[in-house]
C-alpha cells in the first residue's frame, strides 16, 4: 500500500483557516460592484484549530497601486470577521483577507486567567519572553528588535504592565512569522461613479422633437426641449439609435410591411448611403449639432445616454464592404432578423461567429470609442442578450479600463441567468421586470430578490414603468391612476428608473391592438407631436418625485430597503435606509388603479429606527401631511385617483407614549 507523502512545512504548520469571504461573485471569477463613496463591507470566516486566538485584517487597493492599504477587521463572535472600507478611486480595485494566528494574544489572555485563578505563572512568564524574543530575532528591522529584546527583559524582570500595552501587542502581530498567517486569493471589485448607482433617466424621440406639426425634429430641437426635461428632474437624457435608417424592406406607420414614401421608418434599422453607426441621421443635424446637444445637456445638469443597436438595415455600408459579417442562406439571400414565425426584414444581424469575428468585434467596439471620442459616456446597449457574452467581456473589460466613467445599461429582457451574466462581465445596470410586476406580492418577491440577495453585489436594477416596446395592460386598462401608481413605485423602490416619454407623462395608453403591448401609432415608426402643456399631464408628479429623490439619500441606493407587512394585500409598503446614516423613508403605495385602499401597516420599527412602544412622527414628502404614529400599527388610507402613496419621513421621538 503506497503511503502518502507529509505536506512541506509551510503548509504543516499552517493552521489559520481563511474562507466564507463576502461578497463574492462566483468564486472571485467576477467584479462585486459599487460606487465612489459607497462602503464596502467585507465579511470572512477565519478560525484555527486548537484554543489559540486569530485576527484578520482587510487589504485593499486600486489596480493602478503597489501598495495595499490595510484595515483591521472586527471579531463578529462565532470565527466571522468583517470590516468597511471607502473607495475613492473610479476603477478596479482588488481586495483580499489575511487570517493570522496571534500567539501572542493567546499568551496573554491565557496569563490573566492563570493570575485571576491565584496561579503560579513563571514558567509561563518564560514563555512570554521567549516568544517575544523569537520574534525580534526575526525580523530585519533592528529598532523593532531592541524594542521587543528589552521588551523581554522588563516582563521576566515582573513588569506585567505588558500585557496591557497595546504598541507591543501591534508589533508582535506585525512581526508575526509568516507560516502563522494565510492570505486569501485578491478579489475583484469595480468601482463606478455615483451615476451608475443613482440615476433618473428621460426617452425622447429626437425626431418627434420638433413644435411644427409634420416636421423632423432636430438636435436643437431637442436642446430646446431640455429646460423641459431638466425641470422635472431628470439627469439622463436617452436618445433611441439617432444615425441614417435604411430603406429597403422599410416598415410603415403601425409596424405595416408596406411604407409610404412618407414613412420615416424605424430607428433601429440602421444604415444607408448616408453611413452606419458612425454617423448621424442627416434631418438630426451634423455631429457638431450632436456635440452642441451633448454641452446644452450638460449645463443643465444632465448627459446623454446614446442607444447602441448592433444590427444592420439591408442598405448599410458594411453589407457592400463586410458581406463575410453577416449569415448568407443556401439560396444567396441574407439572414434577416427573426424570431419564428416572425421576420424581421428591415434589419440584418451581425454574424459574431463568421469567419472574420475578429475584424467584426474590433469594428464593433470601435463604434462606442467613436461616440466616446465626441463625448458620450453613457450608453444603453439594445438586445445585448442576443451577442455573445464573450464579446461584452472584452469589449467592456478594455473600454471601462480607458475610460472608467463609462455607464452601459442592458436592455435585456430576458431569463434571469442571462441578465445576471450580462451585469457580471461588465454591464453596470440592467433592465428588469419591473413592469410586469403589478401585485404587492410580485413586486415585494421581486424586489427582495434584486436587494438582499447575491444578485444585489453586481446587478443594478434600472426600473422602467413603460418603453417603446413596452405599454403594458396594466397602463392600457386603468388609466391615469395606473401611471401614478407606476411613477411612485419607479421612483421609490429602486435607485435608478426612467420612463419613455413623454408618452409616459401624458399617460399614452392605447394599444395597437387587443392583446399586444405595442403603442398604437408607435414613434418607433412615425414622428408624434406632443402636447407638454396638456392639462392632466403628471409632470408635477415627476417633478416632485425627483425632488424627493435628489434630496433623500435613502432613496439615492438599493441597499437598505426592507420590507413592512399589512393586512391588506392591496396595500404595499417598505422603507430604505441611508447607508451612509441619516434619514428613513417609509413608503406606502395602494397597488389598485380602480378602488379606494384601508388597512394597517405593521411596522417593523427596528428598521425604521423606532424605539419600541414610542410615539414617533412621519411626514409626507409627497402629499404634505403630517401624521403622529404609536407603535407598530397604524393606519394608512388610499385612492389612487386622489393620493395613491405616501413618501414618509421618518422622525422618531425617541421617548414612549
Amino acid at each position: 500500500m503506497k503511503r502518502s507523502r507529509l505536506p512541506a512545512k509551510a503548509m504543516a504548520h499552517r493552521r489559520v483557516t481563511v474562507e466564507g469571504i463576502r461578497p463574492l461573485v462566483d468564486g472571485g471569477c467576477f467584479a462585486v460592484k459599487r460606487t465612489v463613496g459607497e462602503p464596502i463591507t467585507v465579511e470572512a470566516d477565519v478560525f484555527a484549530d486548537g484554543h489559540d486566538q486569530v485576527t484578520a485584517t482587510l487589504r485593499w487597493r486600486h489596480e493602478d497601486d503597489d501598495a495595499w492599504h490595510e484595515l483591521p477587521m472586527r471579531d463578529l463572535g462565532n470565527d466571522q470577521f468583517a470590516a468597511t472600507f471607502v473607495p475613492t478611486r473610479l476603477g478596479p480595485h482588488w481586495y483580499r483577507v489575511v487570517g493570522m494566528l496571534d500567539r501572542f494574544a493567546t499568551w496573554c489572555e491565557d496569563l490573566r486567567k492563570r493570575l485571576a485563578a491565584g496561579q503560579k505563572v513563571e514558567v509561563q512568564i518564560e514563555v512570554g519572553a521567549r516568544l517575544i524574543e523569537e520574534v525580534g530575532a526575526a525580523t530585519d528591522a533592528p529598532d523593532t528588535a531592541d524594542r521587543l529584546a528589552r521588551a523581554a527583559t522588563r516582563l521576566r524582570a515582573g513588569d506585567l504592565g505588558l500585557l496591557d500595552d497595546a504598541e507591543l501587542a501591534t508589533t508582535m502581530r506585525a512581526h508575526a512569522p509568516d507560516h502563522d498567517r494565510v492570505t486569501s486569493e485578491k478579489l475583484p471589485l469595480d468601482v463606478d461613479r455615483e451615476r451608475a448607482r443613482f440615476s433618473t433617466w428621460y426617452e425622447v424621440f429626437p425626431r418627434s422633437t420638433s413644435v411644427r406639426p409634420g416636421c423632423h425634429g432636430t438636435f436643437g430641437d431637442v436642446a430646446s426641449m431640455l429646460p423641459y426635461i431638466a425641470g422635472m428632474g431628470f439627469d439622463v437624457l436617452y436618445l433611441p439609435p439617432i444615425h441614417p435608417i435604411g430603406v429597403t424592406n422599410r416598415n410603415g406607420r403601425n409596424n405595416a410591411l408596406r411604407a409610404t414614401a412618407r414613412d420615416v421608418g424605424s430607428p433601429w434599422s440602421i444604415g444607408s448611403e448616408a453611413g452606419g453607426h458612425q454617423a448621424v441621421h442627416p434631418q438630426l443635424g451634423t455631429l457638431d449639432d450632436f456635440r452642441c446637444l451633448l454641452a446644452a445637456a450638460h449645463e443643465h445638469g444632465m448627459e446623454v445616454a446614446l442607444d447602441i443597436a448592433f444590427q444592420a438595415s439591408p442598405d448599410h455600408p458594411y453589407l457592400r464592404d463586410h458581406p463575410e459579417w453577416f449569415r448568407w442562406q443556401p439560396d444567396g439571400t441574407i439572414q434577416h432578423a427573426e424570431n419564428p414565425p416572425k421576420k424581421y426584414e428591415d434589419i440584418v444581424p451581425f454574424d459574431f461567429e463568421s469567419r472574420d469575428w475578429a475584424a467584426l468585434w474590433r469594428e464593433l467596439r470601435s463604434v462606442f470609442e467613436f461616440w466616446i471620442e465626441q463625448g458620450v459616456r453613457v450608453f444603453r446597449v439594445d438586445n445585448p442578450h442576443t451577442k455573445p457574452f464573450a464579446f461584452w467581456e472584452w469589449t467592456l473589460r478594455d473600454l471601462r479600463r480607458r475610460h472608467p466613467d463609462l455607464i452601459f445599461l442592458a436592455e435585456a429582457f430576458t431569463r434571469p441567468r442571462i441578465m445576471e451574466r450580462l451585469a457580471k462581465v461588465g454591464f453596470n445596470q440592467s433592465y428588469t421586470y419591473f413592469a410586469w410586476r403589478n401585485s404587492a406580492w410580485e413586486l415585494r418577491s421581486y424586489f427582495e430578490e434584486l436587494a438582499e440577495t447575491d444578485v444585489a453585489e453586481y446587478l443594478r436594477p434600472n426600473v422602467w414603468p413603460n418603453t417603446p416596446d413596452i405599454l403594458t395592460e396594466f397602463l392600457q386598462q386603468h388609466g391615469q391612476p395606473a401611471f401614478v401608481i407606476r411613477a411612485i413605485l419607479a421612483a421609490t423602490l429602486a435607485a435608478s428608473y426612467g420612463i419613455y416619454g413623454p408618452a409616459f407623462e401624458l399617460g399614452e395608453h392605447r394599444a395597437r391592438e387587443p392583446g399586444s403591448e405595442e403603442y398604437l401609432d408607435s414613434e418607433k415608426y412615425e414622428i408624434r407631436v406632443w402636447d407638454l402643456d396638456r392639462e392632466n399631464s403628471l409632470r408635477p408628479l415627476l417633478t416632485r418625485l425627483n425632488q424627493i429623490r435628489r434630496n433623500q439619500p435613502a432613496l439615492q441606493s438599493n441597499r437598505g430597503l426592507h420590507f413592512h407587512e399589512t393586512d391588506n394585500p392591496s396595500l404595499l409598503c417598505y422603507s430604505k435606509r441611508d447607508p451612509l446614516g441619516g434619514s428613513v423613508i417609509l413608503t406606502v403605495v395602494t397597488v389598485d388603479p380602480a378602488y379606494p385602499q384601508a388597512g394597517h401597516v405593521l411596522l417593523d420599527l427596528d428598521a425604521l429606527g423606532v424605539k419600541p412602544d414610542s410615539a414617533f412622527r412621519v411626514r409626507d414628502l409627497l402629499g404634505g401631511q403630517t401624521f403622529d404614529w404609536y407603535g407598530s400599527t397604524n393606519f394608512v388610507a388610499l385612492d389612487a385617483a386622489g393620493l395613491a402613496g405616501h413618501v414618509l419621513v421618518v422622525e422618531p421621538s425617541g421617548e414612549p407614549a
